[in-house]
């Protein structure tokens, strides 16, 4: 059993996105622990939010198991490039695309330059996101509530359409929810709401594409080490991330990867519409 760090964590503000470079300590994203097995030999995976954190884990071991890999990330060139470089070690393609999902044509924009690069997607993996925490709801902007939606789950359902018809039967769609959507942090409140709404649509979906063969289902994190904690929470709450979940500690991106990998692969040909938490003991029920 490997050691993970444990809380206390340094002071270490950032400004949103946030970057993997300058946190402390450093994510582990299986750079250099993740060993593939085939898995995903010869499949290609579209994944959003893939510069750092769980998107890089879920690269990194998509390559490993034997998929290309189109990371799709907002502005974050240089982690988007070390995470293309792990890609490349492993001897799969990389094709980065970089842009704001919560705009309507890169949602197409995205699909498209994936789909002519690779000819489809089997494995589409919705994980962007953006936060923020908030004390009251008054602190809470109208723009940045609708940013929340357009980026975490309105982007979700435009990406999902654009891409039905580049996935073959056999092909899966993963969403990353959260454990907020079964018990929502009221300081997260627009990010907790529409983590909620990604569970829902993933069963939803899940329902409406079985019958073409396309699997449906999402991933419920709880708290992961990732640079979108110190970039968007309060420096005490980043100090003692995880601290009061079962296992004393926040989750390494690493350890959400095996269930993205499980759900994509052929082995999880049966397995749709449903939630996996990763959540270091806190039940999803």
């Amino acid at each position: 059993m490997r050691d993970f760090p444990t809380p206390p964590f340094p002071s270490q503000p950032q400004s949103v996105p946030g970057s993997q470079r300058k946190m402390e300590p450093y994510p582990d994203c299986g750079e250099h622990s993740y060993t593939g097995h085939n898995r995903l030999e010869g499949k290609i995976a579209l994944i959003t939010g893939a510069d750092s954190g769980i998107g890089r884990a879920v690269a990194i071991a998509y390559a490993r198991e034997g998929a290309d890999v189109a990371i799709a990330y907002l502005n974050e060139h240089e982690d988007a490039q070390d995470t293309a470089r792990w890609v490349e070690a492993a001897g799969r393609k990389c094709l980065l695309l970089p842009g704001d999902l919560a705009q309507k044509q890169h949602c197409h924009d995205i699909v498209e330059k994936t789909v002519k690069q690779f000819g489809r997607i089997d494995i589409l993996v919705n994980n962007a996101a953006f936060q923020m925490a908030h004390e009251t709801l008054e602190e809470i902007s109208d723009d940045e509530w609708v940013k929340t939606f357009d980026t975490n789950i309105t982007a979700i359902f435009r990406i999902c359409k654009a891409a039905l018809p580049s996935m073959p039967k056999g092909s899966s769609i993963i969403n990353t929810s959260s454990v907020n959507s079964d018990d929502p942090s009221p300081s997260l409140l627009a990010y907790a709401t529409t983590k909620g709404a990604i569970a829902n649509f993933t069963a939803g979906l899940a329902q409406l594409l079985g019958k073409k063969g396309i699997r449906v289902n999402s991933v419920a994190p709880g708290p992961i080490w990732t640079p979108l904690i110190p970039a968007t929470m309060p420096d005490e709450a980043v100090r003692n991330f995880g601290s009061s979940y079962p296992m004393g500690r926040p989750g390494q991106p690493v350890e959400v990867a095996p269930i993205y990998v499980l759900l994509g692969s052929d082995e999880a040909s049966y397995i749709s519409g449903s939630r996996y938490a990763v959540t270091g003991g806190k039940p999803i029920l």
